[in-house]
């Protein structure tokens, strides 16, 4: 069975996480990989349809992708990593500068945009999490993210030239 089931969605998954991982090929075969486990162990309440299975199997290799990167970002370097010689220690002034620039930028966005953009990037929620929350459909909060996302980055880049 488990073999069946790569031969039939394994294969037609893998270019879609090639794509999420960045055409890392290790990466994508793990991502396919864990999906393919999750789905085998969820056999039972999974919807025989193709095209509802690979939805859903589309959704968790985009899950397991996200889940990936977070790990990865949270995980602190290894000692191999720095230079032995010399270690750069982030300037606490520095970063604390930074946080207020971002937090004034962030203040000048219109409400709706703010509100998108602090829950997603700042609290980890998902688009469909804020969408419910916020009782809109989910392409508006698409829609809000990216105009203020590139509102913010205008703002930021004229603080800097």
């Amino acid at each position: 069975m488990g073999h069946v089931l790569y031969q039939e969605m394994g294969v037609s998954l893998m270019p879609y996480a090639l794509r999420l991982t960045g055409y890392d090929r290790q990466w994508a075969e793990d991502v396919v990989q864990e999906t393919l486990i999750r789905a085998w162990r969820n056999a039972s309440r999974l919807d025989p349809r193709p095209h509802l299975l690979r939805a859903w199997m589309c959704t968790v290799a985009r899950r397991v992708v996200i889940d990936d990167r977070r790990s990865r970002q949270a995980r602190p370097y290894e000692v191999e990593e720095a230079h032995e010689d010399y270690v750069s220690v982030p300037d606490p002034a520095d970063q604390t500068v930074s946080a207020m620039v971002v937090h004034r930028a962030l203040d000048k966005l219109p409400e709706a945009q703010r509100q998108v953009i602090q829950e997603t990037y700042l609290r980890g929620r998902t688009v469909n999490e804020v969408a419910d929350m916020l009782g809109v459909p989910p392409g508006t909060v698409k829609s809000r993210m990216y105009h203020g996302v590139r509102a913010l980055r205008r703002s930021l880049n004229d603080r800097t030239m």
